[in-house]
């Protein structure tokens, strides 16, 4: 891999371009890390007021109702973006949907069980579970690496 820079004092912005034959797994983590750098916080609302929220610290997203929560270990927190809103904007290394109705923080897992019916349940640190709907158990997998050594 190759890495140019340019440093010109005329630029207004920086602007940061990858040539590639082909988009692997080096690039994801090039893209995630950039993704990860502009998502320096989440605002949240609880009750009347509005916290900042780190997304580090957020467990999991789900959709309740006709809105989004931010669940932390300091509460719940209602959001407006939509759940692909956060998808788009938070980095894929990290945060990975396990239904359609949920997002996850992966380094928030703790462990996790498979059901009878193709299903599998995930707890969080906290003790909360969720479950992972069949269309994304593949999904959750990859992102924890247990297809290691399969091929796909």
């Amino acid at each position: 891999m190759k890495v140019s820079l340019n440093i010109d004092s005329d630029y207004a912005e920086t602007i940061v371009t990858i040539h590639c034959k082909e988009v692997d797994d080096t690039i994801k983590e090039i893209l995630d890390f950039l993704k990860g750098m502009e998502t320096e916080f989440i605002v949240g609302k609880n009750g009347d007021m509005h916290y900042i929220l780190k997304p580090n610290e957020i467990h999991f997203f789900r959709a309740h109702g006709d809105s989004i929560e931010a669940v932390t270990a300091e509460g719940t927190f209602k959001l407006k973006e939509k759940l692909y809103e956060l998808e788009k904007l938070l980095p894929s290394n990290k945060f990975v949907r396990i239904s359609k109705s949920v997002i996850v923080n992966l380094y928030e897992l703790s462990r996790f069980e498979a059901s009878f019916n193709g299903t599998l349940c995930v707890y969080f640190k906290s003790g909360v579970k969720e479950y992972v709907s069949r269309r994304y158990v593949h999904t959750i997998k990859k992102a924890l690496k247990m297809n290691r050594g399969k091929e796909e």
